[in-house]
This record gives structure tokens, sequence and C-alpha cells, in this order.
């Protein structure tokens, strides 16, 4: 197996090469590529263009594919379980969650389920303005802290939602698709700090994250919006800028991440799937 791995920045991204693109498509190379990931955040796999069914490979080598969403996509040329990112209205009529995805975020943190351990991004179509994915390492935020912030956070837990990693656009979601987006999901309580079973700690922040329980509303929220701060500064993130062909891979449970904004007029087209979780978050 001729796979190799070239560090990004010093706490976040791997840049993979390969010499026969045959290698990709391995037991050994699914190890490989889960550790790494696990290891270093996030991986790009530059213009390796990948068909579905080879994201799909990828997908299930790593560990137990899932859906994640979709509900609202109108999807004629692709199976439902790749997720086509868009904001082409003939494929996404309802396009409030992709443009919720322009503020960091963690997927799956909201619903009843361990949250997938990785999301999988193949670029289709790339935006000739805007649209770069951007990725903050809550892994590498939390260790960087000062020792008497990362105690002040043991004990503390959040209340996300989907209500609320959708309100920064509330003003902008047209009344008839109110009751639909919002009716998504409850609330779920989570640590903020998750302690993982191999004893390493991330972060589980983000726009669903909506308020600390037992802290008054104004002093929660400020903390919640200062730790996205600190987890987006450059020592702890990276932008991508897609180019089509490209692959990306994150783990979700120690990584925000969002889209830079861009129109519908680029045709910016993203194919997702999504490993399930193993963990349940944990204090």
């Amino acid at each position: 197996m001729a796979i190799r791995f070239e560090n990004i920045k010093e706490f976040i991204g791997s840049r993979v090469s390969w010499d026969d693109r045959a290698d990709l498509f391995t037991p050994e190379a699914a190890g490989a590529i889960r550790a790494k990931v696990e290891e270093r955040t996030v991986l790009v796999f530059p213009q390796v263009d990948l068909t579905d069914d080879e994201q799909r490979y990828i997908t299930e080598s790593m560990g137990e594919k899932i859906k994640l969403t979709g509900r609202f996509n109108v999807q004629t040329d692709v199976a439902d379980d790749i997720y086509q990112v868009t904001l082409d209205p003939k494929i996404n009529p309802q396009p409030e969650y992709v443009l919720g995805t322009f503020f960091w975020h963690m997927d799956g943190v909201s619903v009843d389920a361990p949250p997938p351990f990785a999301t999988l991004l193949s670029c289709r179509i790339a935006p000739d303005k805007g649209g770069e994915t951007e990725f903050a390492s809550t892994y590498a935020a939390y260790a960087g802290l000062p020792e008497e912030e990362k105690q002040a956070l043991e004990g503390l837990r959040a209340i996300h939602s989907v209500t609320a990693s959708l309100s920064p656009i509330a003003d902008a979601i047209p009344e008839n698709h109110r009751a639909k987006v919002f009716g998504i999901g409850g609330e779920r309580e989570h640590p903020i700090v998750w302690t993982h079973q191999d004893g390493r700690k991330s972060m589980v922040i983000g726009t669903t994250a909506d308020r600390i329980v037992g802290m008054e509303i104004p002093a929660g929220r400020a903390m919640l919006i200062r730790l996205q701060e600190w987890a987006a500064q450059p020592a702890f993130s990276l932008r991508h800028k897609w180019t089509k062909g490209d692959f990306v891979i994150w783990d979700n449970t120690g990584a925000m991440h969002r889209a830079i904004p861009y129109d519908k007029s680029t045709g910016r087209m993203m194919h997702r799937t999504s490993i399930a979780g193993t963990e349940t978050v944990a204090a």
C-alpha cells in the first residue's frame, strides 16, 4: 500500500497522496485512513474524482454508513443514500438546511443518536466564488485552553437544537417553510467537554448549542460564542478551497465546520456520506 499523509498545519489537517489510485480501495487503506482521521481531524484527497460507488466503498470500509439528512431533497439521478449538498432549487426546494451550514456547526448533535463519527464530502461542481469549507478542531482547541478555563468548563452542559442552528437565518426563512424547518427534532443536552473512550477530550459546540444549563442565557450564550471563536482561530482551523474532484473526510466528533457563503448561481454541488458514530457524548 503506497498512501502518504502530509500535514497541512501543525494541529489540523493532512493531505493524502498515492502512487496507484487503486491503493485507496483496500482494507489496509481503510484502516490507515480512519486512524489518520482520528489523529489529524481532516484529510484532503486532491482531485481524486471519486464515483458515487467509490465514495460508498470508502465510507462503508471505514464504518457503518448512515443517512443523516436529505428529507427535503428531490434527487432523481443520485441514490438517496448520498446527499447532494446544493442550493439548486430543482434538487433542494427548501434550502434552509444548506444555508444554515454557513455557520459553525457539528453534524448530528441535535438528534437522538450518537453523533456521526465522520463526514465525507466530494466536490462535483466547484464554485467560482465562495463555497470554501472551513474546519476547526475542537480537540486541539480544548487542549489549547488555559487550565483554569478547562476547569471552568468541567460539568457544564449545553442544550442543542435545529432551531438554534437556524436562528442566524430565521428572518430569511419563508413563512410557508417555517413549520417544517423548525419542527425538525427537539432539544438535546450534551456536556460541553466530551471525554471520549480513548481519554481524549473535545468540545461539543457550534450553532446548535443554544444555551448552557444553569447559567443566565446572556452569559451562557456569550460563553458558547467565545468557545467557537477560540476554536476557529488560525492555529486550530483550516480552510479548503474546492477543486472539482476533491474529496475530504473529517472527524465530526472533534470538529466544527462551515461553508463560506456562495450564490446558488455558482452551481456548487457536493456529494456527502456519513459514518455512524459509536460513542454517545459523555462527560
